[in-house]
């Protein structure tokens, strides 16, 4: 039995993020791997292989932390020639460049992975964990779970049987020429599949209970995104795709196709009998849990698809269980973006610190602030101005400026949860959206005085103070076109007469 203090189970991007920081500063790991390669996930999919995230090249900054902003895919990590944009300047990579990148990284790191050792299960003793991958078996004082999606969600459906899965379809939109076509699922992953047969099916449908959330709408950029907007055009086209709310209450075989009875969910009631030649499922994914003993299996989040975690990403029910990657997403669905790279390598950063904490004695670092108005607002307008973090984890991670004894103490990258739980009295900076509920984003009415700053509907610095985990005032600054947050009247001034009143 091999013994290490802490045993990281996937070699996706999530597990090689932990696997840099831990071997970055010496710790006692090892990563354990299912398939021989790392990014065993992005070989897969997405099926039709463009990613949606974001490969902005040219930013007009050779600021390495301003361009992470803009660069949604690499990991953290100082080696130049380790990121992501030098393997590609296609604005929506592919995923081909996502393995070759992951590869490339864990052997230029020269990361302890061991390959093509799938855990087949996970107990806890005494003294930790009991990890058993092939013929090892492991203990580990900590386990971090980094394995990702572990499968399909599959609905509740009579007859979803019938379905095709998204992991299982044909992907050349040739194949399905001249067919009614039934995709279950209005996701991304729903769209991607819809844009592929929009020039080759008769007619497609995405079908699902509740209306669409579009990305421009609610700033989720796990929401559908604007480059599937050809669909939706057709929809509104007349050209007979469309996009149905719906519950799908049966499907059956009939002749060479399929039945499908459905209820309206937005029409009061009203009901219908539909033909198709195909149906395709296109529901998202869960977490596995198979892996985990009948006395050591977490709790899931409300939705049933990820683990629920505390503040700190642990798990709420097992000590000593952690969760990286898309795993992390429990404190933030549909929110900010720890679903996807360019949020959860900060919440590793975040989280080896708290593990070096805890198992390995190192305290959490802080650095002395200013504590006048003017000077603790000019540091807090350099970190708003160039934090690449707290740009992509809007309204999750904050910079934590702890009061005490006089004295005010800085410390990065929090989860303002867990600040707040942690800290008794202290300034959280964040950056964040404004009201959500516009009629039409592309025509907001703006208003421009700072004394309505918290109005602003782009992405613009908050200040909270906190006293005992209670919300005691705030001050929003106003959004700024190109992120510049320096203006004398606009976010200077307003900003230290905060401070001043509440320092």
């Amino acid at each position: 039995m091999q013994s290490h203090r802490y045993l990281v189970v996937g070699a996706g991007p999530g597990g090689l993020q932990l696997s840099y920081f831990l071997h970055r500063r010496g710790a006692d790991y090892l990563t354990l791997e299912r398939d021989a390669a790392p990014g065993a996930f992005f070989r897969h999919y997405p099926r039709h292989r463009k990613l949606i995230s974001l490969n902005k090249v040219h930013v007009g900054d050779d600021d390495p932390e301003i361009r992470l902003r803009w660069d949604w895919n690499s990991l953290l990590n100082d080696a130049p020639e380790l990121q992501f944009p030098r393997y590609t300047g296609e604005y929506y990579p592919s995923a081909g460049d996502m393995v070759r990148y992951l590869a490339d990284f864990a052997a230029g790191h020269e990361l302890n992975v061991r390959y093509s050792a799938p855990v087949s299960s996970v107990e806890r003793d005494g003294r930790g964990f009991v990890v058993r991958a092939g013929d090892e078996v492991y203990r580990a004082e900590c386990l971090v779970m980094a394995t990702g999606w572990g499968g399909p969600y599959i609905p509740e459906i009579s007859g979803i049987e019938h379905a095709v899965g998204y992991e299982d379809m044909v992907t050349d939109g040739a194949a399905y020429a001249g067919q009614r076509v039934l995709v279950i699922g209005k996701g991304n992953s729903a769209f991607e599949t819809a844009q592929a047969l929009l020039g080759h099916a008769d007619i497609v449908h995405l079908a699902s209970p509740h209306p669409l959330r579009l990305a421009w709408k609610s700033k989720h950029p796990g929401d559908v995104r604007g480059q599937y907007g050809a669909f939706l055009d057709s929809y509104w086209f007349k050209t007979l795709h469309g996009v149905l709310e719906c519950e799908i209450d049966r499907i059956w075989p009939e002749g060479d196709g399929f039945k499908v009875a459905i209820s309206y969910t937005l029409a009061e009631g009203e009901k219908a009998l539909l033909d198709y030649d195909v149906v395709l499922r296109c529901t998202g994914f869960t977490m596995d849990t198979g892996v985990f003993g009948a006395g050591c299996r977490p709790y899931l989040h409300e939705n049933g698809r990820i683990p629920a975690i505390r503040p700190d990403f642990r798990s709420v029910n097992l000590d000593g269980l952690y969760f990286a990657g898309t795993l992390m997403q429990g404190r933030d669905v549909k929110h900010a973006s720890s679903a996807f790279i360019d949020g959860f390598r900060y919440n590793l950063r975040t989280l080896d610190r708290l593990l070096a904490e805890r198992f390995d004695g190192i305290p959490l670092a802080g650095r002395p602030a200013p504590v006048k108005p003017d000077e603790l607002c000019a540091d807090m307008l350099d970190r708003v101005n160039w934090s690449s973090a707290l740009w992509t984890q809007f309204e999750y991670l904050c910079d934590a400026y702890v009061i005490e004894d006089g004295r005010i103490e800085h410390y990065e990258d929090l989860p303002e949860d867990y600040a707040t739980e942690r800290f008794g009295h202290l300034y959280t900076l964040t950056l964040r959206w404004g009201p959500r509920d516009q009629p039409d984003v592309f025509a907001i009415r703006r208003h421009p005085e700072p004394e309505r700053a918290a109005e602003s509907a782009f992405l613009h610095p908050v200040v909270r103070l906190w006293r005992d985990g209670a919300l005691v005032a705030e001050r929003h600054l106003l959004e700024d076109l190109q992120a510049r947050w320096r203006d004398p009247d606009r976010h200077v001034r307003p900003l230290t007469e905060f401070l001043a009143e509440y320092g």
